[in-house]
Parts: C-alpha cells; structure tokens; sequence
C-alpha cells in the first residue's frame, strides 16, 4: 500500500552581527494566528521552485530587508516531528555573519518588527529556535580555529583590539592576547594601514585590515589556518 506524505520543508536564517564589543543575532516578530506575539528566526516555507538557499535568502530579504552574499548549511531539523505544532516541518538551517552598520533591517512580510538582540538576552523563541541558535553559535565558535570568519563581523578597517575583543566575545572567554597577536600576525593576512583611530584619547592607535585575497591565494596553495586556545 502507497504511504502518504504530508511533510513540509522551511529553512531558516540565523544572521549574527557585531557591534560594540557584543555579539548579536536578528530576529523577528511574527504572528502565527493568535493574539500573541512571538520572536523568531527569520525563515519559512520553500517553494517548489526554488533551491534550498534562494528559499533562505529571499525569506530574509522578505522579513527583514537584509541580503546576504553567503550562507553556510547548519543543520536539519526534523527528529522533533511536532517541533511545529500546525503541520509537520522539517527545516533545513543556515547561518551567516554580517557586519549590522552595512545592512539596514526593516520588518516587513509576515514579520512584525525585526531587531538585532544580543545573544545573551535572546528570549525564548518559537518553535526550536532556541535549538537552532544554540548550534549555530556553537559552530560559530569551532569556525573561529580553523577559518577567519571573524573578520566578515568588523568594519574594513579596524582596531586590532576589537578583532582581540571579537574572539573573547564570541568564544565567551579571554585569550592570551600577545600570543594571539603574534599568531594572527605570522600568517600575513592582516596589514596594518597607514590610518589611525579616530578617537582622540591617548596615543592614536593603527588601523588594520583583513587581506581576503592573499589569504584565498595561501589557500590555494595548502596553506591551513589554525588557532587554538587553552
């Protein structure tokens, strides 16, 4: 006898940002047919002609008014099958990073308001979202020794000290900072500029920036990027 299916497929966004000194994640609030508000993970339903990743990126443009260029695959979530208690999703998640002073968020669709929230006072959110963000930021976390992520979340020109203060932000804990400078350093991807910090305060303090190119050129030639942390 033909089973039957009656499974639907979401994706859904997990958007981190960085700003003063704080790690960040946009998030939506969406009602879903009661007089109640709640938060969630920009996403939604895919469409059946469209790809996994044009469904998230159009999602988000719908809901929050953000593109971005680049999404990792996360995860899929579905063991729960009543993870969504209107119909049986399994949702297929992805994550970026974004630098939030390049991106201007605006609810819009089915969202209510849109917000950068600081993660650790995300409230709890719909569904499994509080699953999928914690994953997310425990990728995000592994990707930090073996890939320069960071560098997408800071300005083009920055502070060696916010990348420093990035790094402790994200891993939730403080790092030998001489020894990460010197690291970071002998790789030959960040430059030090010829701009200084505009804060007046003090002795001005050099501007650096992330080399994208040298370092996708040391890729190419087997070079791996590595840090690791006590």
């Amino acid at each position: 006898m033909e089973k039957l299916q009656n499974i639907r497929i979401a994706v859904d966004a997990i958007v981190f940002g960085y700003k003063n000194s704080q790690l960040y994640v946009l998030l939506i609030q969406q009602k879903f047919g009661t007089s109640d508000s709640y938060w969630a993970l920009p996403g939604g339903l895919v469409k059946d002609d469209e790809s996994l990743q044009d469904a998230v990126q159009r999602e988000l443009k719908e809901e929050t008014n953000v593109s971005v260029d680049y999404f990792e695959q996360l995860f899929t979530f579905g063991d729960d099958i009543f993870r969504d208690p209107r119909n049986r999703v399994i949702s297929v998640a992805y994550f970026a990073l974004v630098n939030p002073s390049k991106v201007e968020i605006k609810a819009d669709s089915d969202a209510e308001n849109v917000q950068w929230c600081m993660i650790n006072e995300v409230p709890a959110l719909a569904f499994d979202h509080n699953i999928i963000l914690k994953k997310a930021i425990e990728r995000i976390k592994a990707k930090l020794t073996y890939e320069p992520i960071g560098f997408d979340l800071l300005p083009k020109e920055f502070l060696f000290s916010e990348l420093e203060n990035l790094y402790c932000t994200i891993l939730d804990k403080e790092i030998e900072r001489r020894n990460f400078r010197k690291k970071i350093l002998s790789f030959g991807i960040v430059e030090e500029t010829d701009h200084y910090s505009p804060v007046k305060t003090g002795r001005p303090a050099k501007l650096f920036r992330f080399n994208k190119q040298k370092y996708n050129d040391l890729i190419e030639g087997g070079f791996h990027f590595e840090i690791k942390f006590a």
